[in-house]
């Protein structure tokens, strides 16, 4: 009778990064050259950075859309040999000394875990926002821009990503108008407020709410609070984001306001594990700043594994 062969061994990596955005590209740059075994994990290429129109305040870039520098991240990932999956994690969790991670399609072991998956889009929550979504609704002027020729859209909110969002949109809609609660744009880059005020196609609309998005089959016109409407063929909701809660939940992670608290070292609570980028408590939001923090992380996680090795001698 023939003896059946043995089951491969189960690769336990050294680094698992979840997350493909600035902080966790740069987090696989670096463990790459600490020729640590690395694994990356995300859902979607650069994440929520991929998204933008123009990033003009990274170094040694001018002008650079979101899309081209993700893909120059992920350009230098590989070519240091680094492995990306596109995978979404469902659960993760920590037996002694290893953490076990359940993706969509396969489950991994590692020793160290850096965790870099950034925030997701804050929606407005009123009626005719989910029904009209893909039908005049939007959350990335990136993506939808181009459906908009030579109509009238507006964005709602008040900060970089709306006002570079309306930017955008005229270079293809007739009209665009940003609709704004505050009194100004008291969280937009002033080079940003410069441009929109010079830009014939853009008006603003501050302290107003939209509290209802109307139409047939697709958006028509929206409900503001001091009950006028306002006839538009596009929504674009840029209203901030919200951090990804539950992930971190499951280890019983350290947070505040949603946010992972992190040490100088990008260490969380649970040992073994860091956090990089938007999902951390740290106060700048900004690709440099997550590139920095997935740097750190790494060479954290780097030190990490070699004390211990050391220890095992």
């Amino acid at each position: 009778m023939e003896s059946k062969p043995d089951k491969p061994e189960e690769v336990t990596y050294d680094l698992i990064i979840i997350g493909t955005g600035p902080a966790g590209l740069t987090a696989a740059i670096y463990a790459e050259r600490y020729l640590l075994k690395t694994l990356v994990l995300g859902e979607i290429e650069g994440g929520m950075i991929s998204e933008s129109h123009k990033i003009c305040n990274f170094p040694t870039q001018n002008n650079i859309s979101g899309f081209e520098l993700t893909q120059k991240l992920i350009s230098h990932v590989k070519e240091l040999g680094g492995v990306i999956k596109q995978e979404s994690v469902k659960e993760i969790s920590k037996s002694e000394e290893i953490f076990l991670i359940k993706g969509n399609k396969e489950t991994y072991k590692t020793k160290k875990v850096i965790l870099a998956i950034g925030t997701k889009k804050r929606k407005l929550d009123i009626p005719g926002e989910e029904e009209f979504l893909g039908k005049g609704v939007s959350y990335c002027a990136t993506c939808d821009s181009g459906f908009f020729k030579d109509k009238v859209v507006a964005v709602i909110g008040g900060s970089d990503a709306a006002l570079t969002s309306a930017l955008l949109l005229s270079e293809y809609a007739k009209e665009v108008v940003i609709i704004s609660r505050k009194d100004s744009f008291f969280r937009a880059e002033p080079s940003w407020i410069e441009l929109v005020k010079k830009n014939k196609k853009i008006k603003v609309l501050f302290n107003s709410n939209v509290i209802k998005i109307n139409g047939k089959e697709k958006v028509e016109e929206m409900t503001l609070d001091n009950e006028k409407t306002l006839a538009v063929d596009g929504v674009f909701i840029e209203i901030g984001s919200i951090p990804n809660e539950e992930i971190p939940q499951q280890l019983k992670v350290e947070m505040e306001n949603g946010y992972i608290k992190v040490n100088k070292k990008q260490e969380t609570n649970i040992k073994g594990f860091y956090a990089a980028g938007d999902i951390t408590d740290n106060p700048l939001k900004q690709v440099i700043t997550a590139c920095g923090e997935g740097a750190i992380a790494a060479h954290s996680a780097y030190e990490e594994i070699k004390k211990e090795e050391s220890l095992k001698i």
